[in-house]
């Protein structure tokens, strides 16, 4: 039987990167997948490459109304909602905290933290009701610790992720809820190959552990693993998938 037969689940930012990866990744595992993007004509081709089980509909994470009509129409559609995952969230380039303009700090927090707030916020009830549910928000390595490629709203928002993710699980678990966070490292998306060269790539990979970037696949594999029923025990907690990244001291 595959991992996630029979579930219904909501990828947030599902039509593009790491995103996609798992809304593929949840199809290929038995799951009927709702690609909630603000990028339609990326949700919309991929959620016919995908076929009946992938359904489009346009979110946007900062909207609550936007919140309310993808579940209502995940419900028409699907009938239910088993799993969320919190995916979309803005970079925003690497900037230093005086340099940072106040209007791009506050955009990168309302997606990256205040859109998860929202997610959780518009399933939980359906979730409650039924007694069971799994929800994985995406935090980062930089949830974790400052770093030289982030900015100050990115590393705030990922260490805010956690805190939500944890204390929704203590408030939730005696509802059959399970909340937990997955902190990615180095990940070679398309958004990393359009920013670094070729070179700058093999570079920082060899500063790696394991001397290379992981594919958008690994992070999909444990993701959908958490989502599924075999991870029925594991509940307020982040697992990190970075390849020894975090072990380096400076």
């Amino acid at each position: 039987m595959k991992l996630l037969e029979g579930k219904v689940a909501i990828i947030t930012g599902g039509s593009k990167g790491m995103g996609e990866a798992h809304s593929k990744k949840f199809i290929e595992e038995g799951a009927k997948v709702v690609i909630g993007d603000v990028d339609v004509e990326a949700g919309k081709k991929l959620a016919l490459e995908l076929g009946e089980d992938a359904l489009f509909i346009e979110l946007d994470v900062t909207n609550t109304n936007s919140w309310d009509a993808l579940v209502q129409q995940t419900i028409k559609t699907f009938g239910t909602i088993d799993i969320l995952v919190n995916n979309a969230g803005l970079a925003g380039g690497i900037t230093g905290l005086l340099e940072m303009e106040e209007g791009l700090y506050k955009k990168i927090i309302d997606i990256n933290q205040s859109g998860v707030f929202y997610g959780m916020r518009a399933v939980l009830p359906i979730m409650i009701e039924k007694n069971d549910g799994a929800i994985i928000n995406i935090s980062s390595l930089a949830g974790l610790r400052a770093s030289a490629e982030a900015n100050p709203a990115y590393t705030a928002s990922k260490f805010a992720v956690r805190g939500l993710t944890k204390q929704a699980a203590y408030e939730f678990a005696n509802k059959n809820i399970r909340i937990n966070a997955i902190l990615p490292g180095a990940i070679l998306t398309p958004m990393a190959q359009e920013m670094l060269t070729s070179e700058q790539l093999e570079e920082t990979a060899q500063m790696l552990p394991m001397k290379r970037f992981a594919s958008p696949n690994e992070v999909s594999d444990v993701l959908a693993f958490l989502a599924s029923d075999k991870a029925s025990y594991i509940n307020g907690t982040d697992i990190v998938v970075d390849g020894a990244r975090d072990t380096i001291i400076k």
